[in-house]
């Protein structure tokens, strides 16, 4: 019997694996592999969603009001662009052209993981470029992962780091990324948890703090533990959209690591359906951004049918910021044009109307939320 694969070598905690990578050639690689792969979710579970048309909708067009309050910052639209780069080059330009298009369409906006910078002091322009534009709201963002330590003399995201991650952007809000099933799929993740909930707590004290998944969704009772520790919000951030167990899968392909390109390729859709985490968290009262597959002002509208307070999008606008400011400003445009056709077919006003919108559920999602 042969000997099969050489396992994986274990990862190197000082920011690189045994191949020598760092974190900026790692988020580099996220992004082409978005921009050139499909790993979308294999489900749209937004097109579960169907709204019920109004055919008299005893509106004019001309009067929707799109305005929401979130995190007591008012929005001209209830659209956030949820962290997706930073900490290489060229997120530079993809950053700066989200945050100048983000403060003239008058949405919020938050970036990737800062750890390469706060921790490591990698390009710290790339994120530092948002804090050059007035974006209305605006979101810092470091993982949970790096909030304990993953060996002995790691370095840990602390109070005093989170500040400084804040500080970069100019944030309001701190995102704490849950990326678990991210880490085991990537050959140099991190795979300790332990103690994760009780440090967000102590960050939760200092900040107003934001739970953030990364595609896999959160679930009632999770999201009753954080709000127990004094998080303010959650990015539900379900499957169906932008699989990170895909983006690593081809990353681990590219690497020759087989067993966590198989266990990426296995757990592709792993998670929690985006509109299932929306319905299973906004009955604790707190502000819900529904991410995860919103491709269109249409999946705003339904987010917020659901009782989403906003909606968020990632893979959704990354082509276009990696083109120009101008492409960028004109897909978000586009996305809130398409949310005000919905709200006046719905005879919705304002966002408070929409929230009360009848719908209908359909197909996986519906037997989500019947299980």
């Amino acid at each position: 019997m042969g000997a099969g694969p050489a396992p994986n070598p274990p990862p190197d905690r000082n920011g690189t694996d045994p191949s020598g990578l760092d974190l900026s050639h790692r988020k580099a690689e996220h992004v082409k592999v978005v921009l050139g792969k499909d790993v979308d979710g294999r489900y749209r579970y937004w097109n579960d969603i169907r709204l019920v048309h109004n055919a008299l909708p005893e509106v004019d067009f001309a009067d929707i009001d799109t305005t929401v309050t979130l995190f007591g910052k008012t929005l001209k639209a209830p659209l956030v662009i949820t962290g997706m780069t930073g900490g290489f080059p060229d997120a530079a330009k993809i950053n700066d052209n989200l945050a100048r298009a983000a403060a003239e369409v008058g949405i919020a906006m938050g970036v990737g993981s800062e750890r390469a910078a706060i921790l490591k002091g990698q390009y710290p322009e790339s994120y530092s470029t948002v804090a050059r534009h007035p974006v209305p709201l605006t979101f810092a963002n470091i993982g949970a992962p790096q909030i304990i330590a993953q060996s002995p003399g790691d370095p840990v995201v602390g109070v005093e780091e989170a500040r400084g991650a804040m500080k970069l952007i100019g944030a309001d809000v701190l995102a704490v990324h849950l990326n678990f099933l991210q880490e085991m799929v990537q050959p140099e993740g991190d795979r300790h948890a332990k103690g994760c909930l009780d440090r967000i707590g102590d960050l939760a004290k200092a900040f107003p703090v934001l739970a953030k998944e990364t595609g896999a969704g959160i679930s009632q009772s999770v999201a009753q533990r954080l709000l127990a520790k004094g998080v303010r919000g959650f990015d539900v951030s379900g499957t169906g959209g932008t699989s990170f167990a895909a983006v690593e899968h081809y990353r681990a392909l590219e690497r020759g690591a087989t067993r966590e390109a198989r266990v990426g390729e296995v757990y592709w859709d792993w998670g929690i359906p985006s509109p299932a985490s929306v319905r299973e968290t906004v009955p604790l009262g707190l502000p819900v951004i529904a991410s995860g597959g919103i491709r269109s002002g249409l999946d705003v509208a339904r987010a917020l049918a659901l009782g989403a307070t906003a909606a968020g999008t990632a893979a959704g606008i990354l082509r276009a910021a990696s083109v120009s400011y101008e492409a960028t400003k004109a897909e978000l445009e586009q996305f809130v044009y398409e949310l005000r056709v919905a709200m006046f077919l719905c005879g919705a006003r304002t966002v408070p109307e929409m929230h009360r919108a009848p719908y209908v559920v359909t197909g996986e999602t519906r037997a989500w939320l019947g299980r």
